[in-house]
Order: structure tokens, then sequence, then C-alpha cells
């Protein structure tokens, strides 16, 4: 079978929810990312993101891609690299895999958890959970998100997890624990460069990623400049 990244596994609401048919969005207004789904939306350089998690419970996977050139991408890996650290802090800059600037954390009421180590969850992931009918996941949510506004991205990077708690033990094993996060939680990122932003609010019921016996809830964002 022939593996293509830009196709999703199933299908849900995400492609549906698309804040214009070119992912353009309106400065100030506020949107929502229904649970279990993804937005995709465009923003140019120096603008903010704005992302409320009202249940103060539910996860964000983020991305982030170059406008005009897809293969550039928001990088966990040569982000760990440039900061030296494994979460970043408030005022620290995320870098692509071409080490160039992307997001800016300009502020987070919970800045000491935010994931840069697990992968987005997919259809494997699930059948691995024991999950065997089709589970919505991150990669298909960052898929049909994309595909909603016409764009076709190369290949599901790891994505920056807002608000996910899994923290490295003395024995540098992880585990996945509930958010420390409250009600109406925010994270402010100053983007660097015209870039196409993906949201995804996990659909992760499995393990307490979301909460302890929580379900997936949805998300707010906004982009002002």
């Amino acid at each position: 079978m022939t593996y293509h990244p830009h196709i999703p596994d199933g299908s849900n609401a995400t492609i549906h929810s698309a804040v214009s048919a070119t992912g353009t969005p309106v400065y100030g207004e506020t949107y929502r990312i229904p649970a279990r789904c993804g937005v995709a939306v465009i923003a140019k350089d120096g603008d903010l993101l704005n992302i409320n998690n009202p249940s103060g419970y539910q996860v964000c996977d983020f991305w982030a891609f170059r406008l005009n050139n897809l293969n550039e991408y928001l990088s966990m890996s040569h982000s760990r690299t440039h900061l030296g650290k494994l979460i970043p802090e408030l005022g620290d800059t995320l870098v692509s895999n071409l080490r160039s600037n992307m997001v800016t954390l300009e502020s987070s009421d919970t800045p000491i958890s935010h994931d840069t180590l697990i992968a987005a969850c997919d259809h494997h992931r699930y059948q691995q959970l024991g999950v065997h009918a089709y589970h919505d996941n991150c990669t298909d949510n960052l898929r049909m998100a994309t595909q909603a506004i016409g764009q076709k991205i190369p290949l599901v990077p790891d994505p920056f997890n807002l608000w996910m708690n899994v923290p490295i033990s003395p024995s540098n094993t992880v585990s996945f624990e509930p958010p420390v996060s409250s009600e109406n939680s925010r994270v402010l990122l100053r983007i660097h460069g015209d870039c196409l932003l993906v949201m995804s609010a996990c659909p992760q019921d499995i393990t307490p990623v979301n909460g302890e016996g929580k379900n997936p809830s949805h998300l707010e964002f906004s982009i002002s400049n």
C-alpha cells in the first residue's frame, strides 16, 4: 500500500470546520475548534495566536508550516536543541527544521506543562491501545484541517503539545498524566514569518492526557496583529 502523508485514515467534522475557504481569519474574531477535531489557519509575520482552553483539561496538538515552503515546519527536535531544554519557558522561541524562528511563547497560564516529546496520536496508536475500529486522532485532524483549506502537507511532524502533562521520572521513563491547567487557561504565541498553523483538540480518551475520566472538549482561538 502506498503511503501518502496528507491522506487521512478516516474522517470527522474537521473537514467542515475551516475558518474560511483559504484559512484566512478575521483578526480579533474568536473561532471554535470542535472537540476531537482540528482547524487550520493562515497567520502573518508578527501575528499573535491566542488559544483558550475553556475546560482547562483539553490538550491542543499544534503545528506550524512555512507558508511559502511547507517542507519547512516547526520542529520539536530542533527546538529542544536550540533551547537546551525539554519544555519551553515564557519568552522562548521554537524553531523550524531549518533552524529559523517559528513561534515565541509570549504567555501561558501553565508554562511548565507543554510537551515537546510525544508524537501525535494516529490510527495505529489507537490499535496499539486496543481500539480496533477507527478512532478520531490528531494526525488525521492535521490532514483534514489542511485539506479543508486547499493545502497538502508533505509530512506529519511531531506537534507542540499544549497543556499536555508528560513528566519524566528519575529513571528516565515518561507517563501520561492529567493536565495541571485550570478553566480558561490561555497560551499566547507570536508567529515569525507567514505560516500555516494547525490546532487539534486532541481526541485521546484512552489515556488520561485530557483529564482522568474526562471527555475531550473544544478549544477556542483568535489571531491579532
